[in-house]
């Protein structure tokens, strides 16, 4: 049994939204460890004595929505208490056979990382919060291009990693899959740098995929974009790939219509470090 504890404050308005994305972002660490299945999840909410009614029903509407019609799974249960901050999250749980496991650790020299969802979540949605209290500070952009990337990044924070997992698990030997993560709050270098622990390698970034603008904004507003150190909230897998079997992998990923991009190359240039390439590509999508 694989279990993973969630909480975190909200980050979007909508309750049944900000539910889909609370339950997204507590299963994505179970689907990290290469478990096909939830189990259930619980449900744990901090909400104020004087929170309307119809929001703490729309954040358990979003979070059975998603269990249910997303992950094909269930709420089991849950608890609430009042706080002066609204919190929201849960745990998750799911079963997979301990040989088939994949840790974070375990990259090998020459692995490829393929990345499973762009990378921009921090700016984009600081320009969400912004539009609604500072709009003035995003003249420059354009709001018919910056709420097209909102509802992305939302689309992203919203789709689960499980077709990753089945994807993985439809071949019989995926050994030549060494490690995986998700990319949460650490970011791309973050989890890429867990990656690294216990081994004598570095990985070098050739390739950003992120959201349209989101290089922008954080150029604007402060954020590490540059060093891939922007926070991101339920993205995608980090797989490291055997070197010889990245382009079968890669192809089914896209059967299954998972986007995915090749986004570094494992070495041992300079070990325990993470680098930018000079010749950085950044794709946005």
């Amino acid at each position: 049994m694989v279990k993973n504890l969630d909480v975190f404050t909200p980050i979007v308005d909508e309750p049944e939204i900000m539910g889909e994305i609370a339950a997204c972002n507590v299963t994505s660490d179970i689907f990290a460890l290469n478990v096909p299945e939830i189990s259930g999840m619980l449900v744990f909410l901090a909400i104020k004595t004087d929170m309307p009614n119809d929001i703490v029903e729309g954040l358990l509407k979003g979070i059975k929505h998603f269990m249910e019609n997303k992950v094909d799974s269930k709420v089991v249960g849950g608890h609430t208490i009042y706080c002066e901050w609204p919190l929201i999250g849960g745990e998750a749980s799911g079963f997979v056979q301990k040989e088939k496991i994949i840790s974070k650790q375990g990259v090998k020299n020459g692995d490829k990382l393929v990345l499973t969802k762009p990378i921009g979540i921090q700016p984009i949605m600081a320009a969400y919060r912004i539009q609604k209290e500072m709009p003035e500070l995003l003249d420059t952009f354009s709001t018919d291009e910056i709420n097209k990337s909102i509802d992305f990044a939302i689309k992203l924070m919203t789709t689960p990693n499980q077709e990753v997992i089945r994807t993985i698990h439809s071949y019989k030997d995926f050994s030549f899959i060494h490690a995986m993560s998700d990319v949460t709050g650490f970011g791309l270098a973050g989890h890429a740098l867990e990656m690294l622990q216990k081994s004598d390698l570095s990985v070098e970034i050739e390739k950003i995929p992120s959201i349209h603008l989101s290089e922008d904004l954080s150029k604007e507003l402060g954020y590490a974009f540059d060093e891939c150190k922007t926070h991101e909230t339920a993205g995608g897998m980090l797989i490291a790939v055997d070197r010889a079997n990245v382009e079968d992998f890669t192809n089914s990923l896209d059967s299954n219509n998972v986007q995915n991009w090749i986004v570094g190359t494992v070495d041992n240039k300079s070990p325990g470090k993470i680098r930018i390439s000079k010749n950085i590509e950044n794709i946005e999508i």
